[in-house]
This record gives structure tokens, sequence and C-alpha cells, in this order.
């Protein structure tokens, strides 16, 4: 069962990954394959199995939604003149490749999830790398390698509170627990928050010099990986600058604010020391010239012919971006304006009667705020209405591909995770895991982080993951004598590596910048720094246990 359960799954990774097919045509097929495993082998009922691709309909169109806005947002930067701009902010602030990648995909990027979670650091961060002169692949590339460290407590903590709180609150196993060790579930929650920090923290401190050393080797004239070490005590220094106030926030004052404050201070130091050319080694490393470019490198061409005239100033060309992420971070911060933004919410519940409920909350979602950030860009960079009919039907065209694609995969997510029946076989997702946990029994502490990727490959979402399989290891956890509060720290931690490949996030993240098609590809190079984060996330998470009771 477990093996059947892997199919769906298998299918994805076999016709991405390894026959290279677009996900526009590998999705479909996964669906088609999930729907007749629910049916055939779990027995769930086909009003069910509608119920649950129509969540997944709903779910991919605020998924789109998020894209739409994003890719509308470049286009315009494109068409006004201010990606002419923001290239020479850039350059100001160092001509380095590496230097513009730490800065705008690791650390501008932990600022977005921080504050929205759920992919839309990809949408934001991508574009702006290919504006300023990246390829779409390496722009993809690096935006999906920082979805890690910073997705632990992204959308305000939302994995952890949201997440782990779901999968655990309530839940016999877990009340019995506390109960024998004399603590309440709240405490407990944050003390699960406070190891999800510290595996975070230590591993996470490389992720800027793996994120420059997969640039230099996939997408530098050398193809090598010493361009990228060479820049190490930099990396280094970048990603301590988030790491130690990411994981401090974390042990002392809960899960809510590491991700936002580790990369407001990381911002706000490595900056200026770029700026001043500290711990940068003397030769500044770049792309090939464009015209050697591989086709599969190439997304949506921004080229200077394209765009307009006119000189926009530095400032004016940033503040669409700047405003995306102010008011990305103060609807999720101020109680009251997020409670009026949730609110307005288009809700289908109980479909087909069954107990699958679903929403679309279109101003709360960070799609709300693109568009917000279109209209001022409309009038403060004095875009014509040529010019934004011109944007906004590129837009439209770029949309298309990638709406096939999700309108497929998230319903193949939502059938999947929703597959089990009372008194029949439980979940996919579930069974999946079972099976793992029974092939390696004691060593379960070494496969917890991977259970918590594959959870997220599959459902598009730490969060999810973590509602999913937070129980499942806190309970193996009891079976084989490991220390539950690690292993479902292990599961949140491997949650958020699982985001570099999860489809969705791939998917999402190439529309932005036109490369649609390239799945495969991507996913292919993601997995190197993804399987480096869960296998040394295992090894902290076994030394911890032979420190820690709980």
């Amino acid at each position: 069962m477990a093996f059947l359960a892997l199919l769906p799954i298998l299918t994805v990774f076999v016709l991405i990954v390894l026959f290279r097919w677009p996900a526009t045509k590998a999705m479909p097929v996964a669906f088609l394959i999930t729907c007749l495993l629910a049916f055939s082998i779990w027995k769930a009922p086909v009003l069910q199995i509608a119920a649950a691709s129509i969540d997944g309909l709903v779910t991919a169109g605020s998924i789109l939604y998020i894209i739409l806005g994003a890719i509308l947002l470049l286009n315009l930067q494109q068409e006004s003149g201010a990606i002419s701009s923001i290239r020479r902010s850039m350059y100001l602030i160092s001509p380095d490749r590496r230097v513009q990648a730490i800065i705008i995909a690791f650390l501008f990027g932990a600022f977005i999830e921080a504050s929205a979670g759920f992919g839309t650091p990809a949408a934001v961060a991508a574009p702006l790398l290919v504006a300023i002169g990246f390829p779409g692949m390496a722009a993809v590339m690096v935006s999906l390698i920082i979805q890690s460290t910073p997705v632990s407590f992204g959308a305000i903590g939302t994995p952890i509170l949201i997440g782990v709180n779901a999968g655990l609150s309530g839940q016999p196993e877990v009340t019995g627990y506390l109960a024998s060790h004399s603590l309440d579930f709240a405490t407990y929650l944050y003390t699960i928050g406070s190891k999800v920090a510290i595996i975070h923290g230590i591993t996470g401190t490389l992720i800027p010099l793996i994120l420059v050393m997969m640039m230099t080797r996939f997408f530098g004239h050398k193809r090598s990986w010493t361009e990228g070490i060479s820049i190490w005590p930099f990396a280094l220094f970048a990603g301590l600058c988030f790491t130690v106030p990411y994981t401090l926030v974390g042990i002392f004052f809960g899960p809510e604010f590491p991700s936002l404050v580790g990369s407001l201070v990381g911002l706000a130091i490595v900056i200026p020391s770029a700026r001043k050319g500290l711990l940068l080694p003397k030769d500044i490393w770049d792309f090939p010239s464009k015209d050697t470019w591989p086709d599969e490198w190439i997304g949506q061409k921004i080229e200077e012919k394209d765009v307009a005239k006119a000189e926009v100033k530095v400032f004016v060309a940033w503040l669409p971006y700047i405003l995306v992420a102010f008011f990305l971070l103060l609807s999720r911060l101020w109680g009251p304006l997020k409670n009026m933004l949730a609110g307005v919410s288009l809700q289908l519940t109980n479909i087909f009667q069954t107990s699958i409920s679903t929403s679309f909350q279109p101003i709360f979602l960070p799609g709300f705020w693109f568009f917000v950030a279109v209209i001022i860009s409309f009038f403060i960079q004095r875009i014509s209405f040529d010019q934004a009919k011109r944007a906004t039907v590129r837009s439209f065209k770029t949309l298309l591909g990638p709406t096939i694609a999700l309108c497929f995969a998230v319903p193949m997510v939502k059938v999947f995770i929703n597959s089990g029946v009372p008194g029949g076989y439980d979940k996919m997702p579930v069974v999946l895991a079972s099976g793992a946990a029974a092939l390696v029994g004691k060593s379960w502490t070494l496969f917890a982080p991977a259970i918590g990727a594959l959870g997220a490959f599959i459902a598009g979402s730490n969060t999810f993951s973590n509602m999913m399989f937070s129980l499942f290891q806190f309970t193996t956890a009891l079976k084989t004598g490991a220390i539950p509060g690690v292993i479902v720290a292990l599961q949140a931690v491997g949650g958020a590596a699982g985001n570099m490949i999860c489809v969705h996030n791939v998917v999402a993240a190439s529309a932005v910048v036109g490369l649609l098609g390239r799945e495969g590809l991507l996913i292919r190079k993601t997995l190197i720094p993804m399987t480096y984060y869960i296998l040394v996330a295992a090894l902290i998470g076994f030394v911890l246990q032979q420190f820690i009771s709980l």
C-alpha cells in the first residue's frame, strides 16, 4: 500500500525530472493516476474525489492570482523604464552577481517569506533578478534555494502556529505525553519552535554560500564550484547576519518573528558592508555574455530596446516592490487590518456534502498587493495606456501555461491528501509515511526530515506538510524511542527544505519569468541543496537528542 501511495509522486518525478516532460503535460497524467488510485484502491467515493478536485482548483486560482499580479508588475516596470533604474541601483551596491543574488534572493526573499509565505518570495525575487540581468533559470533556481531557512517561520510563524498546532493540538497521544511531563500545549509548541530555530540556524548559515556555488557551477563561464567558494567570507558573513538574530528570536521570543528580524537585521548589515567591499574578493563575477546563453537559460527577455526612454528615479523604480513588502507586512501584523482583509472570503463549505471545504480570499492574498502596486506604478511612473495594454496582454499570455499545469497539479495534491475514508485505508500520505517508518525503525531520526520534505513536495506548503505529518512524526517518535519534540522539529525543518523542489513553487516561479516547461531541469538542480539540508538537519537532530529530554 505504501508503494501504491508513492505512485503519484513517482509519476511526477519520473515524467518531469527524468523524462523532462513540461508540467503542462506531466501533471494531467499524475492527476489521473491519483484519482484512479483513490477510487479503485482507497475506495474514495467519486463525490469526495470531485470535491477535493474543486478545492484544488480554487487553491490553484489563488496561486494564479499571485502569479498574475507579479507578472503584471514586472511587465509594467519594463514598459516604464524602471527596470533600468533597478539594474543601476544594484550595480551601485556591487556589480558582482554573487553579491546581488545574496542580497535580493536570500535576504530580501527571506523578508518577503517572513511577511507573506506561501511561495511569494520567488514571485518577487525571481523577476527582480531577471530585471538586473540574470538568466531566467538562474533567477528561479536561487529564488527556490532560499525557500528553506526562512520558511518555517514564514507568514509570521504560520507553519508552526497553524501547521504544527493543527497537527498536534487536542490529540490524545500528545495530551497524555504532556500530562506525564507536566507541560501545557502552548509552552510545548514554543519549545518545538525553538528547536526548529536551532536546526535551521545551523543548517541555513551555509545557504548563501551554497546558493552562489550552485550559480557559478551551472551558470558561469567556467562552470566552476570554486568561483562560488571564493566568496565564502562574505557569504558566511551574510548567512550569520541572518541566522544569529533569527535563532535568538526563535529561542527567546517564539515563532512569529525569527525570519522577519533575521532578514531585516541581515539587510541592514549586509548592504552597507557590500557597498564598502567588506570581505569581498578582488574579482567580480558575472554571467557569460548574453549571446552565448543556451535557450534553456532564457525566460522572459527584458531588453533595453523594449523599455521606455524616460528615466525613472531609483526610489520611484523600487517603490512598487517596497510597497508590496510593506503592505504584506502590515496586513499580517496589524490585527484590525488583517481581520478585515481575511474577513472577505468566498467560501464553498461541505462540497458535494463531504467534509471538504475551500475558500478564496481576494484581498488577503499577496496577489492583491501586487495589483495595488500596479495601480500605484501606473501613476507614479507615468505609464501610458498603450504601455499598460501591452503589459497586460503579455502578462495574460504568460499565464496560459501555468494555468494548465496548476489546474491539474493542485487538484492532484488535494485528491492525494483527501483519499482516506472512514473504516478503510488512511489517506495516502499517512500510509506512505507509515510504510517508511516500518522500514527504518529506530533510525527514524535520520529520516524524519525527508518525510517533512516529501509532505511539502506533495502539498506545496510547509504548513500543510506539518498539518499532515506532525502527529505521525510524534507517534513514530514514541514508538521508536526518539524524542518527540526533536522529531516534530525535524518534520518542520524538512517541510521547509521541501519547498525547494515543490512543483507548485517551481511552476509559479518559472511562470513569472516566462520559463515554463523547464521544471525538470530546475528540480534536478534544487535537489542538490535540498539533500544537503535534510541530511545536515537529520545529523543535528541526532545530536540534539543526546542532550534534551522533551
